[in-house]
């Protein structure tokens, strides 16, 4: 029942769509512009850093909020022994609630924004690895896919690393249940960014920087972005 509950809480916490109230501030639905993708790098694209920044932190923040429910509201009441996995059960929701809202035809985000919430909340050493790993890919490449994809194999390959080491204090069994909704959010954020991939493996994906004026896609690069 927490995990349900955990699950519940992170889809209503992710329909906050920031991307879609912010374009809508301004007379715009982000999903009918560059990409079609209610996120944040579209909402960079479209109106700028600024807004980039404004929705980023909305998007984290709905996630983390979800997360911190989770970990010190009902964990410690309903299933203690089971904190970090209860966690990642509202991240889930979160990130499933940014992608798929009810109330947008199911038609969101990638959810990349909101999973930065998640590595943020989820324990100090993931901070540290979406970090270098985000931010290295990005400054070196400008491919925001391509970071976004390499912290989510990092994601996984650290939790299997921690867990098994004994970071997260739980039963074997319920790790293996952590690895695998682990596997699944990576599964769907990589079938989301499947145009992504494409382009990057055909050197055709658009490059992000930060100053509009150097944004300049060579020809044959997609339009859709990552979060």
């Amino acid at each position: 029942m927490a995990r349900v509950i955990c699950l519940v809480i992170g889809y209503v916490c992710g329909l906050f769509q920031t991307a879609y109230i912010y374009g809508k501030s301004k007379g715009i639905d982000i999903r009918e512009k560059g990409s079609g993708n209610a996120g944040t790098t579209n909402t960079l694209r479209t109106f700028g850093v600024k807004a980039g920044v404004l929705v980023l932190f909305g998007d984290i923040v709905k996630c983390a909020a979800a997360c911190l429910i989770a970990r010190f509201i009902i964990a410690p009441k309903m299933a203690p022994d089971i904190n970090y996995l209860l966690v990642l059960y509202a991240a889930a929701g979160a990130i499933l609630g940014h992608n798929f809202p009810f109330y947008m035809n199911f038609r969101g985000g990638k959810g990349i924004a909101a999973t930065a919430g998640l590595i943020i909340c989820f324990h100090w050493s993931f901070f540290i690895m979406g970090v270098i790993v985000f931010f290295g890919t990005f400054f070196t490449t400008h491919y925001v896919s391509l970071g976004s994809l390499l912290v989510y194999a990092g994601f996984m390959i650290q939790i299997i690393i921690e867990g098994q080491m004994g970071v997260f204090g739980m039963s074997q069994a319920a790790l293996n249940e952590m690895y695998i909704v682990s596997a699944l959010l990576a599964v769907m954020a990589y079938c989301k960014h499947r145009e992504n991939i494409k382009r990057l493996l055909k050197g055709q994906e658009r490059k992000t920087y930060l100053k509009k004026k150097e944004e300049k896609p060579q020809q044959g690069q997609g339009e859709t972005q990552e979060r």
